[in-house]
């Protein structure tokens, strides 16, 4: 044991026996569900979308053709990623266990993000929040899109945090390239860039800005005008109108099946608003705006109910009249709980304009679940996951030395350390 000891000592310092162990941790809990699913006989789970995912990749395959629908162009950078993939592999048996070792991994981004934000006591706790999340490992194990992207997402933080650490430029590529992927990867990838963006304007030197305006302000001004023109160009030769027919019908789509019915899901529920919605188009013949317009006062119960909602359908299910419903609140409510003190710790010590980015990607996710609907299963809101636990593990930190501390305060007044009895 005192050789043990003295090698933690003299290694503490390097994150490798940190990030090791955990590496492994995660890997283990990952792997052991995949040849669970693997050696059931029962096969992997599948959605709507995964099907749709797999017979579009064996399309391009074949046919080595992208249409201009919505899901051919919002979805492109997933769509040619399993494209190649299967292309390789041939099984999607092999492309989950791509997916669920790259998930698995992908806690060492959690834990370097954390230390970077925070402290490596909060790196070690995010890590192990990520490591068990069942979130994390149920979406693993599915062909969709969620797994990648939070793994893209972690990447992409990561990169822009060390690059801002470090001024080393092969990370500022490195996040320039995962950003841009993100826009195509999926929709939500827009939405989370949007607002990686903002942190990145927060952080920005007033005079560095004004600088490169002066230097190349003419050269930024032609590529805008230029992307504008060719825009134009574009529109007026109909060749998106099967993107922008797309883009409507699904738009028509959301207004009519889940805001005009109040669904807080992407199906009925019991905890849906009722409403009668105003149907009137009478604001510049668009359907979507006066629905807006007339619906305004509903739609903005909906959105509140939604983000209740995203903490979890036990919000709806709160009993505090008997013991049982006490402990069960309590053990639901804790997770915020610490999620809320690692908030108002990181105000409180100054740190609001570093962590801004987990709470901006956090809030991202958030957004795009209020403003379209939160999947029946969560799913959406899976790419917040992690940073929540950064967040979380910041606030569990400060619990423990705080209950340290109290600890060793008052330990020094029991009655045994004032020799007035002895043990």
């Amino acid at each position: 044991m005192g050789q043990l000891h003295y090698i933690y000592h003299k290694y503490k310092q390097f994150d490798l026996i940190y990030i090791l162990p955990l590496a492994l941790l995660s890997l283990w809990v990952r792997l052991r569900y995949f040849f669970y699913l693997l050696s059931s006989g029962k096969g992997f789970p599948q959605s709507d979308d995964t099907q749709w995912y797999l017979d579009y990749a064996y399309s391009l395959m074949k046919h080595f053709k992208v249409g201009l629908d919505m899901n051919d162009i919002l979805y492109l950078g997933y769509n040619v990623l399993l494209t190649v993939m299967l292309a390789i592999f041939r099984d999607p048996v092999a492309v989950i266990f791509i997916q669920v070792v790259t998930a698995a991994l992908s806690v060492i981004l959690v834990y370097k993000i954390s230390q970077m934000i925070f402290n490596r006591t909060t790196a070690i706790i995010a890590s192990l929040f990520y490591a068990y999340s069942w979130d994390i490992t149920l979406w693993s194990v599915y062909i969709l899109t969620d797994s990648f992207f939070i793994s893209l997402m972690l990447l992409t933080i990561y990169s822009l945090l060390k690059f801002y650490e470090s001024n080393k430029n092969v990370y500022k590529i490195i996040f320039i390239a995962t950003a841009v992927y993100m826009l195509i990867f999926r929709p939500a990838g827009i939405i989370t860039v949007s607002f990686i963006m903002i942190y990145v304007l927060i952080n920005l030197n007033k005079q560095t800005i004004m600088g490169f305006v002066r230097k190349y302000g003419l050269t930024l001004g032609s590529i805008v005008l230029a992307g504008i023109l060719i825009a134009m160009i574009v529109f007026a030769s109909n060749k998106l109108d099967p993107l922008v027919a797309s883009l409507q019908f699904n738009a028509k789509k959301v207004l009519y099946n889940i805001y005009a019915t109040g669904w807080l899901f992407d199906r009925a529920s019991p905890f849906d608003h009722k409403y009668k919605p105003n149907y009137t188009i009478d604001i510049g013949n668009s359907l979507i705006i006066s629905f807006i317009y007339h619906n305004w006062d509903n739609i903005m119960i909906l959105y509140g109910k939604r983000t209740l909602a995203l903490l979890g359908r036990w919000v709806f299910y709160v009993d505090l009249t008997h013991i049982r419903g006490i402990v069960k609140f309590a053990w639901n409510a804790f997770p915020v709980f610490m999620f809320l003190t690692g908030l108002v710790y990181t105000i409180r010590n100054g740190l609001s304009r570093k962590a801004s980015i987990v709470w901006l990607t956090i809030l991202a996710s958030c957004v795009f679940c209020v403003i379209f609907f939160i999947d029946g299963m969560y799913r959406y809101r899976a790419p917040g996951l992690p940073f929540v636990a950064i967040v979380a593990a910041y606030g569990g930190d400060r619990i423990i030395k705080g209950a340290i501390v109290i600890t060793k305060k008052y330990a020094g007044k029991l009655l045994w350390n004032k020799q007035k009895y002895s043990l």
